[in-house]
């Protein structure tokens, strides 16, 4: 059976794009992603394959079905890979977990206009309003609830699940635009930016395209709140200690280097996606570290 598709738009900006992406990488489930730059027609044209969508990202199924919009999304790989654990198994848990997951599809307007996901930058202030202030606050008390009434500690409804999933881009936002949450939120928020898949999503999503000025800011900028990558950087040649990608291995024909070392790819993209963040990737990491 061909694996699913899955199309995406740019992964620094968008949020519904990072959601969709994570019920697959993040529960091992394999995918086939088919990528458009936001603002240009490519999104437009991609999606006229994948009828009747209008927006990314959109799935589609071994089957042929066409599956737009997370909660869809989600509700389908659920009912199809129950192994997974998109939704917590425990009933009260799994409940609470997709009341979460709708208040968030639908809700927190002011957040999401005001600090739209932008991966790639991290401001010191934004000139909040109180629109999202009160975001804020109905996060805090939603969290709270979802923790109290799971006894989770970490994720909100026990382990990882299609809930926390929803909220990465919101915590992709705290973290952007630095808004002021208690010390639990922000130990939540900050599990996010640590969790792998997010890891790797943003890796990409640094040297995705060009920057998009709809989301260009003048705030002051700070340092990214995550951990910090490993330092490397792209090298000129093909000399390397391995003749293999560590992704595809397919021949070398890129290269970083590392703590003095040389490791090749097979393009530029797996290359710069692993100097980005060279941690975040399990089969770089077991050349680099064997």
């Amino acid at each position: 059976m061909s694996p699913y598709d899955l199309v995406i738009g740019d992964r620094a900006y968008s949020s519904w794009s990072l959601r969709g992406w994570l019920l697959f990488d993040a529960f091992n489930l394999p995918v086939k992603l088919h990528t458009a730059r936001l603002y240009t027609d490519e999104l437009s044209n991609l999606l006229k394959d994948f009828f009747p969508a209008k927006t990314a990202p959109t799935m589609r199924t071994p089957e042929g079905v066409v599956v737009p919009e997370t909660i869809a999304i989600a509700e389908e790989l659920a009912s199809r890979h129950a192994e997974a654990g998109i939704w917590p198994a425990n009933p009260a848990a799994r409940a609470i977990a997709r009341v979460l997951a709708a208040e968030m599809h639908a809700g927190f307007v002011a957040l999401r206009s005001h600090c739209p996901m932008n991966l790639r930058v991290s401001y010191t202030d934004c000139a909040r309003p109180d629109e999202v202030l009160a975001d804020l606050k109905r996060l805090e008390v939603l969290w709270q609830w979802a923790q109290s009434q799971t006894g989770s500690t970490t994720w909100l409804c026990g382990d990882y699940s299609a809930a926390d999933a929803f909220f990465a881009p919101v915590a992709a936002r705290i973290a952007g635009y630095n808004l002021p949450v208690s010390a639990k939120v922000m130990a939540y928020v900050q599990a996010h930016l640590a969790h792998p898949s997010f890891r790797r999503w943003r890796a990409m999503g640094m040297i995705d395209g060009a920057d998009q000025e709809f989301y260009r800011r003048s705030y002051p900028g700070r340092p990214w709140p995550g951990p910090v990558p490993l330092a490397a950087r792209p090298v000129d040649g093909t000399t390397a200690e391995n003749t293999a990608c560590p992704y595809s291995g397919k021949p070398v024909s890129h290269v970083l280097e590392i703590a003095g070392r040389r490791i090749g790819f097979c393009n530029a993209f797996c290359r710069d996606k692993t100097v980005a963040d060279p941690e975040a990737w399990p089969k770089f990491m077991a050349i680099y570290q064997p």
